[in-house]
């Protein structure tokens, strides 16, 4: 386990940044023309993602970028 001391500034950049990459991510799971097995390796990296935004976002954040059982199903 780590500790990381940041100022607040640091850490709006950081969920700015989180927000960011997970959105594309959301937008590339979309696409049809990419394979099921890139899609697999996405989703896993949305969830390493979404797991360090919960720890520097505040939770009503946090609940805009749960992917909901139906999307899960449909992506």
């Amino acid at each position: 386990m780590f500790g990381l001391i940041i100022h607040e500034k640091e850490k709006l950049e950081i969920q700015y940044l989180l927000k960011r990459e997970m959105d594309e991510i959301l937008y590339d799971l979309e696409d049809v023309r990419i394979d099921d097995i890139v899609k697999r390796a996405m989703k896993e990296r949305y969830k390493i993602l979404f797991s360090l935004f919960t720890r520097v976002a505040p939770h009503h954040e946090c609940v805009n970028y749960i992917i909901s059982s139906k999307k899960k199903k449909g992506i």
